[in-house]
């Protein structure tokens, strides 16, 4: 067994690597620079919704509040007629891209220490490094990727998009894994 906090620099140094390939991925390589569509006639559909002032956060339409709402003849007429969709709206001005970066950063050092706490019960020191490989690439995969699919299996998200993202997750997960191969306590 591995105690987690002896592995603080491979899932600080898996994290900071991560960070950067999702840099590659997404500004500098053109694979995801179709995950998001135009709206048809996006500058009257933003006039007529900029007149709601619709607060920040997620929204479904038409909405429908519970299961026996789903029975409402007028809710099934206005799902029958469309549109109907899913739409997250974000705080009006520029990106909050540093807040957005931190977070993702974050999140990337928490993949690491549950790649660690796994790998770290599952194998002692001086572990080989595929075995170790297997245990991190796996939960790093794991936290990067598997949810990914609910957004496509309960509220539309292309599955194309997933794929992509799914794929993602998959290289976050072998760069972790040959992160925590190659630094792992001998």
């Amino acid at each position: 067994m591995v105690p987690v906090m002896s592995l603080w620099l491979p899932i600080v140094l898996a994290a900071v690597i991560v960070f950067f390939m999702s840099f590659v991925f997404h500004m500098l390589l053109p694979f995801h620079h179709g995950d998001m569509k135009k709206l048809p006639s996006e500058a009257e559909a933003l006039e007529a919704l900029r007149k709601f002032n619709i607060p920040p956060g997620d929204y479904m339409f038409p909405f429908c509040a519970s299961p026996k709402e789903m029975k409402d003849p007028a809710w099934a007429e206005k799902r029958n007629k469309g549109p109907v969709g899913i739409i997250t709206v974000l705080p009006s001005g520029p990106p909050a891209m540093g807040k957005s970066l931190v977070q993702w950063f974050i999140y990337s050092l928490v993949v690491g220490v549950f790649a660690a706490y796994v790998t770290g019960r599952a194998v002692g020191p001086g572990t080989q490094y595929l075995l170790v490989f297997r245990y991190a690439g796996c939960t790093a995969f794991l936290g990067y990727s598997l949810a990914l699919c609910h957004d496509s299996i309960w509220y539309g998200r292309s599955w194309g998009t997933t794929f992509k993202y799914l794929f993602d997750g998959l290289v976050y997960g072998l760069l972790t894994a040959g992160t925590f191969g190659w630094l792992w306590p001998k």
